[in-house]
């Protein structure tokens, strides 16, 4: 496969597969595709040693980094990170000890943020500057060949950075302005996001906004994210005028995936109508699968509603550490409210296999799609 993605980065297919998981990302590199790391939630002492462990396994073929630097977050974030614990309501602290006791989790002891203190320096790291430009500076000593910002436009100091490290920068966007707005910042490369990806999305579907992307930011290349889990997929991606595509959710439900193993089971069951665009998670709009947790925060008459990034996340994430060690447990209310971010193609994710296997499928039936075209219109 040819295409400018293909040569900007020296890999056989344009198969971008992003994953917290260093085994799925060393996978599909030495697949022929371009592992990413998500690495907003290592440490950087964490984060050098996957990347160490990576560069022995992919042995200099082409892998990259995806950071969260986000542009904009509540001022509440500028604390330190053990803080950020003092700006979380009593009433939303009720809440969760509330959903504890409903659910039955840890056999009714109740919900304490002291519980949830030690991801106090993870969410720091996630939502302020200098924590994720401290990513950035680890991440450039490796030979990655990309780093990419999922959360708004890079800004000067990591496109600096990067610049001077000679690493292409990419950033996801949701809409045509935002797609503007990260090429006039110094993003290389541009991922057109639809609402259907898992994660934090916009509100439109990838057939409508990568045509769009890629128009307005010509001659800058794009990939296609959000709904893209198969080789016909991909191949409707590169007809919309992306270079490439960017998947997340498809590595879920892999052999090597991170996923905790009662939220995989759900995933493996699930169709494309159980998963929702909920702040419940993180503050933000992310698409993650429909469960106790989303309901309840959504619609229950005693929610006080989700805050606002960083103390969503952090309420949250402390929360479901609790909630995932219970499902694991066998407890049933646990396994009610666990979930995880996916994109609608949970649907057709039925299957555990080994990411390289799926990475060759996905390949496979994108040339199939390409000569089933080329039979319709006699080329």
């Amino acid at each position: 496969m040819r295409t400018g993605i293909s040569d900007m980065f020296g890999v056989e297919f344009p198969l971008f597969a992003f994953s917290h998981c260093r085994d799925v990302v060393a996978a599909v590199t030495n697949a022929g595709g371009f592992g990413v790391l998500g690495a907003a939630a290592h440490s950087p002492e964490q984060l050098d040693r996957e990347l160490c462990w990576i560069d022995r396994q992919v042995r200099g073929r082409p892998y990259g980094v995806d950071v969260l630097v986000p542009a904009r977050i509540d001022r509440a974030a500028a604390d330190p990170a053990e803080r950020l614990l003092d700006h979380i309501p009593e009433v939303h602290r009720d809440f969760v000890t509330h959903l504890f006791a409903k659910y039955g989790v840890g056999k009714g002891k109740p919900f304490t943020l002291g519980s949830v203190g030690g991801h106090a320096d993870e969410v720091g790291r996630r939502v302020t500057h200098s924590g994720a430009t401290g990513l950035v500076d680890v991440a450039l000593r490796h030979p990655i060949r990309l780093i990419a910002n999922a959360l708004g436009p890079p800004p000067p100091a990591m496109v600096a950075k990067a610049r001077a490290a000679g690493v292409p920068i990419a950033a996801l966007v949701g809409t045509v302005e935002h797609a503007r707005r990260q090429v006039a910042e110094g993003a290389d490369l541009i991922v057109a996001q639809g609402t259907e990806a898992g994660g934090h999305t916009g509100e439109v579907s990838t057939m409508v906004l990568v045509p769009q992307v890629v128009d307005a930011v010509a001659p800058i290349p794009v990939l296609a994210a959000g709904g893209v889990a198969n080789g016909r997929q991909m191949a409707a991606a590169m007809a919309l005028g992306a270079e490439g595509v960017w998947c997340g959710s498809v590595w879920l439900t892999t052999e090597e995936a991170e996923t905790p193993s009662v939220v995989k089971r759900k995933m493996l069951a699930a169709t494309s109508l159980d998963t929702v665009r909920s702040r419940a998670r993180t503050g933000k709009p992310a698409r993650q699968l429909v469960s106790a947790w989303t309901t309840e925060w959504d619609e229950a008459p005693e929610s006080p509603g989700p805050l606002p990034m960083p103390l969503q996340m952090l309420l949250a994430e402390g929360a479901l550490a609790r909630i995932g060690d219970a499902a694991e447990n066998g407890e049933p209310g646990a396994r009610e409210l666990a979930n995880y971010f996916v994109g609608q193609v949970v649907g057709q994710l039925d299957q555990v296999k080994p990411s390289r296997q799926v990475a060759y499928e996905i390949i496979e039936e994108f040339a199939s799609a390409v000569e089933r075209l080329r039979r319709i219109t006699g080329a």
